[in-house]
């Protein structure tokens, strides 16, 4: 279930977002939206460069805080800035569910990871 959650956030909710909010250019918009998941290419400056137990928030460039907050100021851009600025952030919150996924099914996964004080408080949100 975990896989299949990521995946439709990941692309299938890209479409959604383009035809419900950018009608007239729902196609170019869905477009911008996965191209931003390009993103991931960070992931290659990580040895290894594949591991199933870490989570990328925080731990790749591309994934740190700082780098979403530069994605949130997209957002107040013109387009196609803040269609980018949106894309990015919605792959930053699709790879933040991967992980409180992960950590509910791998607790000592959690021990070291960048951003297990924001997942601690989240989860204790709920």
């Amino acid at each position: 279930m975990q896989t299949f959650i990521h995946y439709f956030l990941h692309f299938g909710l890209s479409f959604i977002i383009a035809y419900l909010f950018f009608k007239k250019d729902w196609k170019k918009v869905t477009l911008i939206l996965l191209a931003t998941m390009l993103v991931d290419l960070d992931h290659l400056l990580a040895t290894p460069i594949f591991a199933s137990n870490r989570c990328s928030i925080g731990f790749h460039p591309l994934h740190t805080y700082y780098a979403i907050i530069v994605y949130m100021i997209l957002l107040f851009r013109r387009k196609p800035f803040n269609i980018i600025g949106l894309g990015l952030l919605l792959h930053m919150i699709t790879d933040f569910i991967d992980c409180l996924f992960m950590f509910t099914n791998c607790n000592t996964c959690l021990q070291n990871s960048p951003i297990k004080n924001t997942l601690e408080w989240v989860s204790n949100l709920f």
